[in-house]
């Protein structure tokens, strides 16, 4: 305020990136004028246009900068701009829109140029998530645009402006996931230079009509861009019926169909995309439609394109919408049409390939390729639950998964980004919505389910694991500083909701509240464990799910303990050690019997030890009781969604070496190997996902499940992080290898590409005994554990290590091996 009272005048670009301010300050948000809305799923892509004369200078570069509400793909003289996909992604975006910039000097031409967008609903205000709900971030799409000189001052050529035209495109209806209708019958590309009339063209809606939202939220675009990253050829094609094709991709993907030949002009061909068929051999969607939680009715699973021939050999391919699926249906097909030439198009965001994993077990190799298809097919401008059904950023998804991840591919930025939209999206008390970014925004978004499961444990929990995990891995301590007061926002919710409230049955069964109870999160409503064999999913906020929340509640106050420390703020530390102590004490007190637990489940066990929450005297009463449990269900594992990752490092950790392997390559229900025996080509949501007479349940893609991975990585060939790394230790400066070799493998390996260097490990059983191979950058120390118990410490370098071992199989028997210990150091 000044001195009289009045406010403070403040220039909205202040905190905006220079360039981005400088290009787009003269920019005004424009947008059809429309003059009724269609409905959600029906809407057009438009076409926005404008001419200028440009005269072309030696030595000067041009770009184009730009952003949208909804997608907006750009031309230049009849030359599409850059080849980044679903421009300008999915963000927080009232409060983070990022800016694409594109070099375009070589498509400008001396004198009169035309430059157009085409824009459609996307994201922004395109359907979205489990509901399909419309309109999420606003009502109107809109376009922010300059082509600019940066090395000149003064130097723009165009601005978006109310000078602009708009009008219908041939593209009848796009939407992310209803799919996108395509009249090449009314296209003229004309419209796309400087040669097309202004006849159907009218003045764009402009300025506050299309936002009033602050410039404040321009950033510069994070991260790889979305892009086509893969063709695939079908792996087989049948004509289930007259006028019906079926294409087998082989394998889930996230993208879209390309059909290069379309028919004479008229022919309209429909595709449907799923992931099944049903016995007629016809696309089944019916795995795919979700419901309306109030009124229980089904939606359409949506996926389905269309497109009108012209006779002029266009080509379809749909970029402004996108499918999971596997197999596509083409209805309408006229006599004679080749779709040999027909390719699935793999769109995902760019993420290094970082990691290798092999060993002696084909099917093993298979289950890590399968898991990682599951996660490039879920990387979509932010970590999706599944491509097809919701497509949409859970959180908890994300948290169970962020670390297997980071062993397959190179996450860091994808991860930070969509922190950042995280904290955005944090509401005024610290709660975390269940889905990033979120529609609501940091507030309630008057959905009655999606706002009551904001803050479910374990699904806002991803606020404090997810960087934690980040920074053992990559070791960026500022992006850890970034995502520090979300994380502590987060605690202090949890640990509030803790102190102030109880569940109305433990009230009912215990009048006088015990003192732990103030750090027992026992109320509101959780997912909990979510999706475990046999147990059908019951999202009741009158369920007790403490056990749970509690042990969550001490995990993320752990974690924030840790962050605070390496940050330097050690009285925070301090505070935050105390609240993880407590809530170990009151969940100790509240559900630790001598020999078990009070809910006598594997996931709560798996999660005891994993959070180690229980006395070090009781850790192998409890593991015990574990593997009993395991025993009992023939053993098979029985966790869900938020502990099945956990279950075998546990196992291993716990001297259960034969156990985990023995779950590892069970197969049949419910098992890993069972995904993949029964033709997974990526990771499903239900553990038996597709029945034995091929009909479906839930989503054929939800990589969650597939946090097994690191097992892979860390236990079977034996490349482990520090569990809370130092400055010094983290990003792969520090290593702990311990190989787990098991009868049943004859080698395996693991390679990582990370910031010190490349980290390689390999072992096998030969020549009587055990032989490790070890390469490490100069910059890394490890300490190596062998299977004899011996230990070493190495520092860089190629080093060969040899031990006697005796082996253990799947069934428990053991075989004795020899051999000699020995270092070689390269």
């Amino acid at each position: 305020m000044t001195e009289s009272g009045d406010p403070v005048a403040t220039d909205p670009w202040t905190d905006v990136d220079p360039e981005i301010a400088v290009a787009l300050a003269a920019a005004t948000w424009i947008g059809p004028d429309e003059a009724e809305t269609p409905p959600p799923g029906l809407r057009p892509a438009y076409l926005l246009r404008r001419s200028f004369r440009h005269d072309r200078q030696p030595g000067h570069r041009s770009q184009l900068m730009i952003t949208a509400h909804g997608i907006a793909e750009a031309f230049l003289n009849g030359v599409r701009v850059g080849d980044d996909e679903l421009t300008p992604g999915f963000s927080a975006y009232r409060k983070r829109l990022q800016v694409h910039r594109y070099d375009v000097t070589d498509l400008l031409l001396d004198g009169v140029n035309t430059v157009v967008v085409l824009l459609s609903d996307g994201w922004f205000r395109g359907r979205h998530g489990f509901q399909r709900h419309a309109d999420g971030f606003g009502t109107r799409t809109g376009l922010l645009l300059a082509i600019t000189e940066p090395a000149v001052a003064g130097g723009s050529h165009l601005a978006s402006d109310e000078h602009w035209r708009f009008r219908r495109s041939h593209i009848q209806r796009a939407d992310l996931m209803d799919g996108q209708s395509i009249d090449f019958g009314a296209y003229d590309p004309d419209w796309f230079t400087d040669a097309g009339s202004d006849d159907g063209w009218s003045a764009v809606a402009a300025g506050t009509t299309i936002t009033t939202l602050s410039p404040s939220r321009l950033v510069a675009a994070e991260g790889s861009p979305i892009r086509q990253v893969g063709e695939i050829v079908p792996a087989a094609l049948h004509c289930p019926r007259p006028g019906t094709v079926v294409l087998d991709l082989g394998e889930d993907i996230n993208g879209w169909l390309r059909l290069p030949d379309l028919g004479p002009a008229g022919t309209r061909l429909t595709l449907t995309h799923g992931e099944v068929l049903d016995s007629a051999g016809l696309v089944d969607t019916g795995n795919l439609r979700a419901f309306d939680f109030e009124t229980k009715q089904l939606l359409d699973a949506g996926q389905r394109d269309e497109v009108i021939s012209s006779g002029r050999g266009e080509i379809f391919e749909p970029r402004h919408t996108t499918h999971g699926f596997r197999y596509v249906q083409i209805d309408g097909v006229p006599t004679g049409l080749d779709l040999s030439r027909a390719r699935g198009i793999q769109v995902h965001t760019l993420l290094p390939r970082t990691g290798e994993f092999t060993c002696s077990d084909r099917r093993l190799e298979q289950l890590h390729e399968v898991v990682r298809r599951s996660l490039l097919t879920n990387a979509c401008a932010v970590p999706t639950d599944c491509p097809q059904r919701e497509r949409s950023g859970f959180t908890g998804d994300w948290q169970i998964f962020v670390g297997a991840a980071a062993l397959l591919h190179d996450v860091a930025w994808f991860s930070r980004r969509w922190l950042r939209d995280l904290a955005a999206d944090q509401w005024s008390d610290g709660r975390i919505p269940t889905i990033v970014p979120n529609p609501g925004g940091d507030q309630p978004s008057g959905i009655p389910f999606e706002d009551a499961s904001a803050g479910s444990a374990g699904w806002g929990d991803a606020a404090v694991i997810v960087p934690w995990e980040m920074w053992r891995t990559y070791g960026d301590l500022d992006a850890l500083r970034e995502a520090y007061p979300a994380m502590r926002r987060w605690v202090d919710y949890s640990a509030q909701r803790a102190s102030t409230e109880r569940h109305p049955d433990r009230a009912a069964g215990r009048p006088q509240p015990a003192p732990h109870e103030t750090y027992l999160l026992d109320t509101g409503f959780h997912f909990g464990e979510w999706l475990e064999p046999g147990v059908p999913p019951n999202p009741d906020p009158a369920v007790d799910h403490g056990i749970v929340a509690t042990a969550y509640l001490h995990r993320s106050a752990v974690l924030t303990a840790r962050t605070a420390q390496l940050l330097g703020h050690t009285h925070a530390a301090r505070g935050y050690q105390r609240l993880a102590e407590a809530a170990r004490a009151a969940w100790q007190a509240e559900y630790l019997l001598e020999d078990r637990l009070t809910e006598d489940r594997q996931a709560h066990y798996v999660r005891a030890l994993a959070f180690d929450l229980v006395p070090t005297s009781a850790r192998a009463r409890l593991a015990a009781r574990l593997v009993d449990l395991i025993t009992r269900a023939d053993t098979r594992l029985a966790t869900g969604f938020l502990s099945t990752g956990l279950l075998l490092p546990v196992l291993s950790d716990a001297g259960y070496d034969d156990v985990a392997f023995r779950l590892l390559v069970r197969t049949g229900f419910p098992s890993w190997l069972g995904m993949v025996e029964a033709g997974a080509t990526t990771m499903w949501e239900w553990w038996d996902g597709v029945a034995a007479d091929g009909t479906a349940k839930g989503s054929l893609n939800h990589y969650s499940k597939g946090a097994v991975a690191s097992f892979l990585h860390t236990h079977l060939a034996g490349l482990r992080l520090p569990e809370s790394p130092g400055p010094d230790e983290a990003g792969y400066r520090r290593v702990h290898i311990q190989p787990t070799p098991m009868a049943g493998l004859q080698h395996a390996h693991t390679r990582q590409l990370t910031r010190q260097g490349p980290i390689a490990v390999s072992w096998q059983l030969g020549d009587g005994g055990f032989h490790l191979d070890i390469d490490l950058p100069p910059t890394t120390s490890a300490t190596v554990a062998l299977p004899d118990g011996t230990t070493r410490e190495l520092v860089g370098g190629s080093h060969h290590l040899a031990c006697s071992h005796r082996l253990t199989d799947v069934s428990g028997s053991t075989a004795a091996g020899s051999g000699s210990r020995g270092d070689r150091h390269g």
